[in-house]
């Protein structure tokens, strides 16, 4: 990791945990999507993004990263979980996820349906690695 990243110690039994708060954002953001509350369903896409990634470090690391550069996530799941096509793809799409915290979030832009369905993608395509990572 990146000289002065941060981390907590996480008991690895918690992996689930992280997977089921992930989940429960995940979903979430498909009900805010079905109301047509875009930049509410962005969020939440992100933020299922980041606790499906924590699950990932604490199951393989018993860590997890701490602090407002998402980015330190990407460098702990590359030092935690070995090398692989599969981890490479996985972690483009939490890049293109982590990339709208900020838009989404914070900017006043205002996101739409075709926002939600491009994120929802990344989303879908990392999770999936994420549970068949995480068994």
């Amino acid at each position: 990791m990146p000289r002065g990243a941060k981390t907590v110690t996480v008991e690895k039994s918690k992996a689930s945990n992280y997977k089921t708060v992930a989940d429960n954002f995940y979903k979430g953001a498909e009900t805010a999507a079905e109301h047509e509350y875009w930049n509410a369903a962005g969020v939440l896409i992100v933020h299922a993004a980041i606790a499906y990634g924590d699950a990932v470090t604490i199951k393989y690391g018993g860590v997890k990263s701490k602090g407002e550069d998402h980015q330190q996530l990407v460098n702990l799941i590359e030092e935690k979980v070995a090398y692989s096509e599969e981890r490479k793809k996985a972690l483009l799409q939490l890049n293109k996820i982590i990339a709208h915290k900020n838009s989404v979030s914070y900017s006043g832009d205002i996101y739409g349906q075709k926002d939600i369905e491009k994120l929802k993608k990344h989303i879908d395509r990392f999770r999936s690695w994420v549970i068949s990572v995480i068994k």
